[in-house]
């Protein structure tokens, strides 16, 4: 009995063995199932939106397209000369900028600070004739609001300095017959100056919650 015994349990065991050798063979055929992952696409950038970015990038300025607008081609022509601009369809909304570095313009000022014959006016004060200009241009020589920009604006920029025109603008082609722009020159010191128009054919609350909404995607950094 006790060999009968053994036998059968010899066999249980070997039989046992030989399922799970048959097993593990079929598995180790079997190849393993690959899952795709789709590849992230980045958003295009247009060569205008390039062309800004290394503008901003020298400028020391961070600029993050905002959602619900719209690239829109910049002017460029004996009147006005911006480097970027934007809309938000639907909402009579229109965004004009020029950013420029003041880096070498300091350099310049600089070597020259102590030479009576070569005086140049303190960079960090541009801001005020390129913001006055421009507001002048828009209005054709008539008169508009100027305010200083409040200081918890020009924190939200990590700016200095800045000056802000209401201008009423003339029925014409050039600016689309917008009735009003809201111009902003701000500057960081030693660094640069931001220009900004916002065009509307409102003075709503929301052109000025739109325009309060630019210190989000565009800044000096800190």
């Amino acid at each position: 009995m006790g060999m009968l015994c053994f036998l059968r349990q010899f066999k249980q065991i070997l039989f046992t063995t030989l399922v799970l050798l048959v097993g593990v063979t079929a598995l180790s055929q079997v190849k393993p199932k690959v899952i795709a992952v789709s590849k992230i696409v980045p958003k295009p950038i247009s060569p205008r939106h390039r062309e800004f970015l290394h503008l901003t990038a020298d400028a020391n300025v961070i600029f993050s397209f905002p959602t619900g607008f719209r690239e829109i081609a910049a002017p460029n022509d004996e009147y006005f000369s911006y480097d970027y601009a934007m809309e938000i369809p639907g909402h009579q909304f229109e965004i004009w900028f020029k950013v420029r570095s003041q880096k070498n313009d300091w350099k310049n000022y600089l070597a020259m600070k102590n030479d009576p014959r070569r005086q140049l006016p303190n960079p960090d004060t541009g801001y005020l004739a390129k913001g006055r200009a421009m507001a002048k241009t828009l209005c054709n020589d008539t008169v508009s609001v100027s305010r200083d920009i409040d200081q918890e604006v020009l924190r939200r920029y990590n700016a200095n300095a800045g000056k802000s025109y209401l201008v009423d603008m003339p029925y014409r082609e050039t600016t689309k017959h917008y009735k009003y722009a809201l111009v902003l020159a701000i500057e960081k010191d030693h660094t640069g100056t931001i220009l900004i128009v916002c065009f509307t054919d409102e003075k709503s609350p929301e052109f000025f919650r739109n325009v309060n909404r630019i210190s989000h995607y565009l800044k000096f950094k800190s």
